[in-house]
């Protein structure tokens, strides 16, 4: 939400108020102040100037030396590069001292050694729209050294962001009510007289088919309008927030809409034929809306229909192209109405089509501001535009305020009544506003606050706030129709300490002893787990949990790029109903994709050793999309490249390989062991192995295939792994019992061995520990030769060499024991593993 400080002052009292002080009163009081921006300069140097010459520049052809007036009665030599002037224009100049947007101070220099004595700007360079490309020609009429303030007011821009619950500060007015409580200041409403308003009932020229989605709907229609161009004031009102003036009558529905909240729509009456029909859209039909875009509609979206059953505007979310306000248009009828929130939010997500009436309308816009809104806009056209209106007709009526539901009686009054009152019939009729209630126990004030808030403070900050103390029952309030979101005592209580400040209730408490729960545990066993990786040389990424399907550009991290910790099914895939875009379809079931994603574009950029890893949540169905959805959190690592980084002491390092992140893996978890176990690879992968983690299964590793790494312009093999944290967590935070140091020295043994080729490592594995050799301490491969050609050992085959080291905890080894546990160990080596032979 964009406010103009100009616009704003309209409402509230600023002067004395800086934007630092008001952005942290804003922000303390629980509205995010997100941008702060100046638009247009309040500087006296800033000045009209007219060109009174303009030069070739004698060392620069793109540059123009011009003699400017300013006023002042001599000419200043500028240097210029834009194009698009011609002498006796008339443009804005800074001059030295003057201080542009962005802290720009202007200064006498030189530009290609001529001296320049100031600045010809363009709009922008004001914080201004660019009203053409280069230097703002301004209008004949204005007269040399007439300052800018003068001519285009200076405002400062504040961006907020409101959270869903607080709709009634999506406007200039509710933000102005809320600084005010705030603040202090006084507070200047909107002169509106909704109460005095005629009123008709709808009849035949409104008629609502859904009241469930569209329980309310105004409409007036305004006969002999003229269409044409705003006035400076309200296109400058328009400008500031950052919409395009179009005319008259739109820009009076948009003022109303930022100024009030109250999202209105204007139809050409001349396009309307019968009257005004609110239904649910025909399945598959089809309407142009005002962005130019053509839109199918199904069943469940709304509709704003004539009674020929044309569709005029989809409800609540934008109007149709064909039923505009045109310069040719005459009469109009101006719509404000209520549209079921859910409603308007499924149709604007669904179609991906989202605006300004949408974006409230979502929130919950408030009723008692339909016929505000209408009465508001209403005036402003027949000011501005001229014309007769009718009656305002009315058909249905509003929801009431959530309050009404919240205190059936309080303080002896009768109950909440309706938000409205039933509509009379004739003419003359009005429309009576009443509020709802909801009781507030002053004891829990006290209680939260610790007794620093007294009553007093507490009734006048809500008074500020708009609520009415109810007579003779101090602890009963009603509630301004305009507050949606204040229904039960504690969104009272909640209001009054966040106006007061926490800052200004003191801490009576030190922080309790609070038991370590197993989110703590599972953070902590995380950030372990990213202090090591860090440690290592890795680097964390992160990526959005959202990936392509299927993408023509092969470059882009799609699901066939996922190495899961399980194969996918078809139908295992959780897919997003109505995706922003293609590249961001689908759930991620692994974090491979974005690694892979992450080490393109750092090859890209000519990093040449690649290590990334990532933590967080994975998604996948657990029976082909009949089953139910899982999320998992998992550890992805990818290691690739450079096995060190490049110097002149190793111009040329060696490529990563796998034992590298096996080794990695080794790392994080000490005192354990990861073993691998030969699987079928998954799609994209070359090689595949399940890992497990002291003997129980814990995730996947892989090495992506040749052909997609040069896809994808990687010239080195990648190995990534996918690991289960909660297996993790479980194995590796289970209470460990501490071995003593071993007090006699062991004795190792080295064993050469040829095997076939094709045989896996985890088999050699398997085999020793089949053994249950109680002497075996510890052993590793320290040597593998392969020979290609065949001449020193068949292709065929393999030579590996293995130590092994053999130790007993209760006394020194003879190497005749030592011998014969190794022996032990041979034997089952050859028992086990097909093909071996020892060297």
């Amino acid at each position: 939400m964009k406010i103009s400080l100009n616009w704003l002052s309209q409402y509230i009292d600023l002067s004395g108020l800086s934007v630092d002080e008001m952005s942290d009163m804003l922000t303390f009081a629980g509205i995010e102040v997100e941008d702060i921006r100046q638009q247009g300069v309040d500087s006296p140097y800033v000045v009209v100037a007219r060109v009174a010459s303009a030069e070739q520049h004698p060392q620069a052809d793109r540059l123009k030396v011009c003699q400017v007036d300013v006023g002042d009665g001599t000419l200043h030599q500028i240097v210029c590069g834009a194009q698009n002037y011609k002498v006796g224009d008339k443009v804005p100049c800074a001059l030295p001292g003057a201080v542009l947007p962005g802290n720009v101070e202007i200064k006498v220099g030189k530009l290609r050694g001529v001296e320049s004595r100031g600045m010809l700007c363009s709009a922008s360079e004001l914080g201004l729209p660019d009203k053409e490309h280069g230097l703002w020609i301004l209008p004949q009429e204005l007269e040399p050294g007439t300052p800018i303030s003068q001519v285009v007011k200076a405002d400062t821009l504040v961006e907020v962001e409101v959270t869903p619950n607080r709709p009634d500060l999506l406007s200039h007015n509710g933000m102005a009510y809320e600084l005010a409580a705030i603040s202090g200041r006084g507070y200047r409403p909107v002169s509106i007289d909704d109460a005095g308003v005629a009123l008709e009932p709808a009849g035949d020229f409104v008629r609502l088919d859904q009241p469930e989605l569209n329980p309310y709907y105004t409409a007036v229609k305004i006969s002999g309008v003229k269409v044409q161009e705003s006035p400076e004031w309200l296109k400058e009102r328009l400008v500031a927030v950052g919409l395009r003036p179009i005319n008259n009558i739109v820009d009076i529905t948009n003022f109303v809409l930022h100024e009030l909240g109250t999202p209105l729509h204007a139809f050409d009456a001349a396009k309307v034929q019968g009257g005004i029909v609110t239904r649910t859209a025909y399945e598959g039909e089809t309407i142009k809306a005002l962005d130019g875009q053509e839109y199918t509609l199904n069943c469940t979206d709304l509709v704003v229909a004539d009674q020929s059953g044309k569709a005029l505007a989809i409800g609540g979310v934008m109007g149709g192209e064909e039923s505009g306000v045109t310069d040719a248009t005459t009469d109009i009828i101006l719509e404000s109405a209520w549209f079921k929130p859910s409603s308007v939010r499924a149709t604007s997500r669904r179609l991906a089509l989202s605006s300004d009436s949408s974006y409230r309308f979502e929130r919950g816009t408030s009723a008692w501001n339909v016929l505000r809104g209408s009465v508001r806009a209403v005036e402003l056209i027949l000011q501005l535009a001229g014309g007769t209106a009718s009656p305002t007709y009315v058909a249905g009526s509003p929801v009431p305020n959530p309050a009404h539901a919240s205190m059936p009686s309080c303080g002896g009054a009768d109950g909440p009544v309706s938000v409205f009152a039933s509509l009379k019939q004739g003419k003359g009729a009005t429309v009576t506003n009443e509020l709802g209630f909801v009781q507030l126990p002053w004891k829990a004030l006290d209680q939260i606050s610790g007794g620093s808030i007294s009553h007093e403070e507490g009734t006048r900050i809500l008074t500020a706030l708009g609520l009415k103390q109810v007579p003779d029952s101090p602890e009963c309030w009603l509630i301004p129709p305009h507050r949606l979101d204040l229904t039960r005592p504690c969104d009272l209580l909640e209001e009054i300490v966040r106006v007061f400040g926490l800052d200004g209730i003191p801490s009576r408490f030190s922080g309790p002893f609070v038991a370590e729960s197993p989110v703590d545990v599972a953070y902590n066993f995380q950030m372990e787990l990213r202090r090591k990786l860090a440690a290592l040389g890795f680097y964390e990424t992160q990526t959005i949990k959202l990936i392509a399907s299927e993408s023509a550009d092969g470059t882009i991290a799609q699901v066939k790029d996922a190495l899961p910790l399980r194969p996918l099914q078809d139908g295992d895939l959780i897919r997003v109903s109505l995706p922003l875009s293609e590249d961001h379809s689908v759930l991620r079931p692994a974090h491979t994709p974005g690694l892979i994603a992450a080490a393109v574009r750092n090859s890209n950029q000519g990093v040449s050793g690649l290590r990334f890893f990532e933590l967080g949540r994975v998604f996948r169905n657990t029976g082909g999309g009949k089953g139910r959805d899982i999320e998992t959190d998992t550890l992805g690592i990818l290691v690739s490249g450079d096995r060190t980084a490049r110097s002149w002491a190793d111009p040329r390092p060696e490529q990563a390989s796998f034992e590298d992140l096996l080794a990695v893996m080794a790392a994080l978890a000490p005192g354990h062991r990861f073993t691998l176990t030969p699987a079928r690879p998954r799609e994209q992968a070359a090689l595949g192995a399940d890992v497990q983690l002291d003997g129980k299964a814990c995730g996947y590793f892989a090495r992506l295939s040749l052909a997609r790494c040069r896809e994808l312009g990687l010239g080195q093999p990648v190995y990534v792994a996918e690991l289960d944290l909660r297996k993790m967590q479980e194995i590796l935070t289970a209470p460990v019992k501490a071995a003593e140091l071993p007090q006699f020295p062991g004795s190792s043994r080295d064993a050469a061995m040829e095997l076939p080729l094709s045989t896996p490592n985890a088999d050699i594995v398997k085999a020793v520990e089949s053994a249950r050799e109680k002497l075996l301490v510890s052993y590793f491969c320290f040597d593998v030769f392969t020979d290609p050609s065949g001449e020193k050992l068949p292709a065929d085959r393999k030579s590996i060499a293995y130590t092994f080291l053999y130790r007993d905890p209760a006394k020194t080894l003879t190497a005749a024991e030592v011998d014969a546990a190794h022996q032990r160990v041979l034997k089952a080596l050859t028992d086990k593993v097909k093909g071996l032979s020892f060297r």
